[in-house]
């Protein structure tokens, strides 16, 4: 006969064990092959052990703790992933409040465009009534895909929400299980919770956007016939004209600003002035006074750049932090940029004023005030400002 060394080791935890309070087992608290209490996790294994089980030679060398020791690190991923998840959660109730916002303002500018196209057209011919139901027409479906795409978003974040909400109550549902709950299937739970991360949708897509701000290339044809129509339907006009004048705290040194505050030159000489915190120190530029917090605004700067000057025309805000500029390779050098400003769609587009070509257009959420910036550079650039 050959001594057996693994019974005193069962019989220590067997004793150790018997001697804890036990209630009522549950059949899921019972080991199917051997009909004990489940007191252990194999961590190797990912299986939950009763005291024979422990001490079989399957799991000898495996990591193996008790149940709520091993439920210990579970309990602190499953918060991690639960505080992960309603960011995200509240991270798509951000979007979806902004981009509803955003086609709100979307859908009061086409209902102001086609009452400007109702009105004009009152006073014109059988001809312009024809190109009126045109236009309506244009303008109806550019309501009606508003509005559907606001429906796929709103369908879109609610499968979102849904999604995340019931993996959040799913989370939450285990969290409130005991231990061996807990652990079953815990690692493939955590790794559902952990990929899944929320899409970025938009209510409104960059392809109906530009459409709304191409609209007026609609008109193009009645440019002969209606000079003066065109020019009181242009969408442009929805622009209120902005009357700019340069900020001479905020000019750097370089740049020399005309009386009126309406025009800047750029000079190797160092101007003498005061030490102002809001004085550009290293880049060439100035802000506009003044500054906008909503609605739409135009301005028209002039420029006159020497033989390898360069101008940088935009928006900034107060802080002047923001994203780098966008460098652009015009075939022809405006002389004259049309900007517009979008506050609550988003929307900065610059334009050739002379020959009425688009130039380029940012789109960005504004929450703050934004100032008319320039930065001007080449000894004898300047740039001139008019609504």
């Amino acid at each position: 006969m050959r001594p057996n060394w693994q019974l005193p080791s069962v019989v220590d935890n067997i004793e150790r064990l018997r001697l804890a309070p036990t209630p009522g087992l549950d059949e899921e608290d019972v080991c199917k092959e051997h009909g004990e209490k489940i007191y252990f996790f194999c961590e190797d294994d990912e299986t939950q052990l009763c005291v024979l089980c422990r001490e079989a030679w399957a799991h000898r060398a495996h990591t193996v703790r008790f149940l709520e020791d091993a439920a210990g690190p579970y309990r602190e991923q499953i918060q991690k992933c639960l505080e992960c998840l309603r960011k995200e959660r509240e991270e798509i109730q951000r979007i979806q409040a902004r981009e509803n916002q955003r086609t709100q303002v979307l859908l009061s500018q086409v209902a102001t465009k086609r009452q400007k196209v109702i009105f004009e057209f009152a006073y014109l011919s059988q001809f312009l009534e024809e190109q009126q139901s045109v236009l309506l027409a244009q303008l109806e479906a550019l309501d009606a895909d508003i509005l559907r795409q606001r429906e796929e978003f709103d369908v879109l974040v609610s499968e979102e929400m849904c999604r995340f909400g019931s993996l959040i109550s799913e989370l939450e549902e285990k969290n409130e299980r005991p231990a061996r709950g807990l652990l079953t299937d815990i690692r493939s739970t955590l790794l559902r919770c952990e990929t899944r991360k929320c899409r970025r949708p938009e209510a409104v897509s960059p392809e109906l956007g530009q459409r709304i701000r191409d609209f007026p290339q609609q008109a193009v044809p009645l440019q002969r016939e209606v000079k003066l129509f065109l020019e009181k339907l242009c969408f442009e006009l929805d622009y209120e004209p902005a009357c700019l004048s340069l900020d001479p705290q905020t000019s750097h040194p370089k740049l020399l600003l005309s009386e009126d505050h309406q025009r800047a030159q750029f000079s190797y000489k160092w101007q003498s002035s005061p030490d102002n915190p809001e004085r550009f120190d290293r880049a060439t530029c100035v802000l506009a006074r003044g500054g906008f917090t909503g609605g739409r605004h135009t301005w028209l700067v002039k420029l006159d750049l020497a033989h390898g000057g360069s101008c940088t025309v935009g928006v900034a805000r107060e802080d002047v932090l923001g994203s780098f500029p966008t460098r652009l390779a015009l075939e022809e050098q405006p002389r004259q940029v049309r900007v517009s400003l979008d506050y609550e769609v988003g929307w900065v587009t610059f334009a050739n004023a002379v020959s009425q070509q688009p130039i380029y257009t940012f789109t960005a959420s504004f929450t703050q005030k934004v100032l008319p910036f320039f930065g001007l550079w080449g000894r004898g650039s300047s740039f001139s400002l008019s609504s």
